[in-house]
């Protein structure tokens, strides 16, 4: 499995009931549209609840997968860090980030390596034609789809879904991006990478998905630290309100902090200027 084309990146913290079934859910696809190509990165922050030995117990089991142990809970900003570092170390050509609680359902996988054959970036999207939200009440729905048209609104871009964090990336979009330097850590994480993308001028395109809200485990976001992660939206396109917009809780990382850290283990057996994104970036959406 040594210099695997396609990785996929799970961050997680407290899904003991769902890691093994959602790993075998994965390879289960991976053998499918990428065969003997693939690998699969689970990036367990210390979970309390055993979700790390669990992975340990799998990767054990299953040579496509491997275990990135983290000491310490430093936020999905950070654990997706991590997981690209490790994951482009290892050779990957396309890094796909899911979540562990069946949100993202695997069987959209090979949609979303067939879409980034023709592109750069690939959105699993609940909000273009043929996308949905299931499981979720009227008002927390109406809120979601608020947060994207804001994000998408201040940020002056076309993606109809900003927040999303179903995605399907190339090398070169995570190489260009200058990943030392993303600011912004959980929920606001995949704004901040997709608005880069689209100034350096990569093609970015959504494919509908239908998102499920989990069955198993608690979810990790609460509405406060959701509003305000989306308070630091002005900031990516406006740099020099850093000063002045400071958060407690979803705090913006160091610009100049570096990717190593010395709590990690393995288990297997520069600013953009102020202003609008670039001309030459399109937008496709799936239909």
């Amino acid at each position: 499995m040594d210099g695997a084309r396609v990785w996929v990146t799970i961050p997680t913290f407290n899904e003991a009931g769902n890691v093994e079934r959602i790993s075998r859910a994965v390879l289960d696809q991976l053998e499918r549209c990428a065969p003997g190509e693939h690998r699969l990165l689970i990036v367990d922050d210390a979970s309390p609840d055993g979700t790390g030995k669990i992975a340990d117990g799998l990767a054990a089991e299953l040579p496509a997968i491997e275990v990135l142990h983290r000491h310490r809970k430093q936020g999905l900003g950070r654990a997706y860090l991590a997981g690209f570092e490790h994951a482009l170390q290892g050779g990957a050509e396309i890094v796909i980030v899911m979540d562990a609680d069946f949100s993202h359902d695997p069987a959209y996988l090979p949609e979303l390596l067939a879409a980034v054959a023709h592109c750069d970036l690939a959105l699993g999207s609940r909000y273009v034609a043929g996308g949905a939200i299931t499981d979720w009440p009227p008002l927390r729905r109406l809120l979601s789809r608020a947060g994207s048209l804001y994000a998408r609104t201040i940020l002056g871009v076309d993606v109809r879904d900003l927040t999303g964090g179903f995605r399907c990336i190339r090398r070169e979009v995570l190489e260009a991006v200058e990943l030392p330097t993303l600011r912004s850590q959980g929920y606001v994480f995949n704004i901040e990478l997709t608005y880069r993308a689209l100034r350096a001028g990569f093609q970015v395109a959504e494919v509908p998905i239908v998102f499920r809200d989990r069955t198993v485990g608690d979810s990790k976001i609460s509405l406060p630290i959701a509003i305000e992660a989306l308070s630091l939206v002005p900031v990516l396109r406006f740099p020099s309100l850093r000063r002045t917009w400071p958060s407690t809780t979803v705090p913006l990382a160091d610009p100049e902090a570096s990717l190593e850290d010395p709590l990690l283990s393995t288990a297997n057996p520069p600013d953009n200027p102020e202003g609008p994104p670039a001309a030459a970036a399109s937008q496709r959406s799936g239909s």
